[in-house]
């Protein structure tokens, strides 16, 4: 059986997250293990109103947060998909992580 370990990196900093992903395929890349991505989402956009109550109206501009995505697979080698998950990530930088179990075809 062989495990396909899914990593998933979110960050609104989209040159942190580009330099994390940079050199976690460094790593595997290293180790010789197959690695499948970057495979990068669009970027999410999320805002929120923001109102002043006062007798002229006035509002605020609305706040706005940009999360960028990009998600890894790593074939196999488990012991190198938890040598990523256990290194520490930098702050702002947010690492979620799926294992599943593939058969080869033709196995039952």
């Amino acid at each position: 059986m062989t495990f396909v370990t899914k990593l998933t990196l979110q960050s609104g900093d989209r040159t942190v997250l580009d330099r994390v992903v940079e050199e976690i395929a460094t790593v595997v890349e290293r180790k010789g293990a197959e690695m499948k991505g970057p495979h990068p989402s669009p970027p999410d956009t999320y805002r929120v109103p923001q109102h002043k109550r006062t007798t002229g109206g006035e509002t605020f501009e609305p706040w706005s947060y940009t999360v960028y995505t990009r998600t890894i697979e790593i074939v196999g080698h488990d012991e190198v998909a938890r040598g990523v998950m256990d290194r520490s990530l930098p702050a702002g930088v947010h690492l979620g992580v799926e294992v599943e179990q593939v058969r080869p075809l033709g196995s039952s």
